[in-house]
């Protein structure tokens, strides 16, 4: 089997796993408690859910776009495989928000605020949980908005622009090298949600998009070699 079927069938078997856990998210978010907490507007898990909602759409529209602007089967095939899974996990996250009873827009805070919360939190145990901030990185938290791109990794309106013009090859390599930062931005909010998430199905989900998004930016890069072309960053 190659590459890039192990790849498509990691991404689909991890959103398949994900969407039955959400199904009994209702069952409690610590393990099926009498009394699950609900998380409030200004914490990790409705910032990342807000925000990831955000990051994902963006991600189904580049492949869209790269759909219909190549023949190239491989290409056509990843862009799918993207566009499904972060369809079905953007409406997880918008689900969650919805039985929350939470807005899916928060007026006064920007994209990213929930990335800078104290390392300190109660996150419904009754008791403080220290975590362990520095192994993530706060580069990514301080990303600053600009044309269109909110939060880290995410295209600028001129790229999509430049993507929504772009055929064949020149569209499959600037495809490849947009999702990979895409998917890199993604990888660092998803990790702020394992670390600062209450334990439960959302923390899972991030960590599930964290272990299939690292092997498709493995995937890209060899399709990237292929054409001979590298990722724009290291």
């Amino acid at each position: 089997m190659t590459r890039t079927q192990w790849a498509a069938i990691t991404a689909v078997v991890l959103a398949l796993v994900f969407a039955g856990t959400a199904a009994v998210a209702s069952a409690g978010r610590d393990g099926g408690s009498a009394a699950p907490s609900t998380p409030t507007a200004d914490s990790a898990d409705a910032g990342f859910a807000r925000d990831m909602a955000v990051h994902h759409q963006q991600a189904v529209e580049m492949s869209f776009i790269v759909r219909d602007s190549t023949d190239d089967e491989e290409v056509r095939r990843l862009a799918y495989d993207i566009a499904n899974t972060q369809a079905n996990q953007r409406g997880m996250l918008l689900g969650w928000l919805d039985m929350w009873g939470l807005p899916k827009v928060e007026s006064g805070r920007g994209p990213m605020a929930w990335m800078s919360m104290d390392k300190t939190m109660d996150h419904g145990s009754g008791s403080g949980m220290d975590m362990d901030m520095g192994s993530m990185d706060h580069g990514d938290a301080g990303h600053r908005a600009e044309d269109g791109s909110l939060m880290p990794g995410m295209a600028t309106k001129t790229e999509l622009d430049q993507l929504r013009d772009a055929r064949g090859k020149a569209a499959e390599i600037l495809y490849l090298q947009l999702m990979t930062d895409h998917h890199k931005g993604g990888v660092a909010m998803a990790q702020g949600c394992v670390q600062l998430c209450a334990p439960g199905t959302e923390k899972n989900l991030a960590e599930g998009m964290v272990a299939a998004q690292r092997s498709e930016m493995a995937l890209m890069a060899d399709l990237l070699t292929a054409r001979g072309a590298k990722p724009r960053t290291g």
